[in-house]
């Protein structure tokens, strides 16, 4: 595990670090949406400060992690979806994406939630094997979701049950 970053809640002040780590780990392997622009906002109404945290190594932003209520529901308050995950090439390998992950869950956990969810591109494979680390299990696929550069690349949807230790979740199957 990540030993030498400090897990942290996200501060307004952090918003430039953060736009400047999204822009330098922005890839087709992990985002189909736009490059973000330089002077682009990360916290807004949608994306509140509160939804983020960071990891640290010494004054340097290396990490963060952004979660969110799945919906604007009511019934389903209970379950939390990541929103985002970047990690700093240089701090990759080290365990501090792991460090986000569980301290997103813990963190959604103790706020009361049951579940955490997340999205993740089919050819991002690290991620894939990350999140499986994590206790998180592929729960659905939806085929050539996105057109990437002329290919077609599925969206996986992941999910992982907060009221155990790693309780992957199994997908439903209807009779």
């Amino acid at each position: 595990m990540a030993l030498d970053v400090v897990i942290r809640p996200a501060r307004a002040e952090d918003e430039r670090e953060i736009v400047e780590l999204f822009r330098s780990t922005w890839s087709r392997v992990s985002e189909p949406g736009p490059e973000r622009p330089a002077g682009a906002a990360v916290f807004d109404e949608r994306h509140p400060v509160e939804n983020y945290l960071v990891a640290e190594r010494g004054r340097r932003i290396v990490g963060y992690i952004a979660q969110a209520p799945a919906s604007p529901l009511e019934t389903n308050r209970h379950v939390r979806h990541i929103q985002g995950l970047a990690v700093l090439g240089s701090a990759r390998g080290g365990g501090v994406g792991q460090a986000l992950v569980e301290a997103v869950c813990a963190a959604a956990r103790a706020a009361g939630a049951r579940r955490m969810n997340l999205r993740v591109l089919g050819h991002n494979l690290p991620a894939q094997r990350l999140y499986r680390r994590c206790g998180f299990a592929v729960v659905g696929v939806l085929p050539e979701e996105f057109l990437l550069d002329g290919a077609y690349v599925d969206d996986v949807w992941m999910s992982r049950s907060l009221t155990g230790p790693h309780e992957p979740a199994q997908p439903q199957t209807q009779p």
